[in-house]
């Protein structure tokens, strides 16, 4: 059985709708102006050190994200000047 490579755009596209995804879910929980892009960038901050993730870890770091881990990287980046 050949295992199905998802091309570059494909890969975006589907990292792009989970990270959508966690967006609206922290929108429900009254975090009203997240973004994909921002729990992208919390998410991938890890990634500069470590490289690029397997596939099954992103997914993972993507979904299992918790709205005190984001808030916390936001406060850091504030403090830091990143925002």
């Amino acid at each position: 059985m050949e295992s199905e490579q998802l091309n570059f755009d494909e890969l975006s596209d589907a990292i792009e709708a989970m990270c959508s995804s966690k967006a609206e879910e922290f929108q429900l929980l009254g975090y009203e102006y997240v973004t994909g892009k921002d729990i992208w960038d919390c998410v991938s901050r890890n990634y500069a050190k470590e490289g690029k993730p397997p596939l099954h870890k992103l997914v993972n770091d993507i979904y299992s994200l918790k709205a005190t881990s984001y808030m916390n990287y936001l406060t850091i980046a504030a403090y830091r000047g990143f925002t």
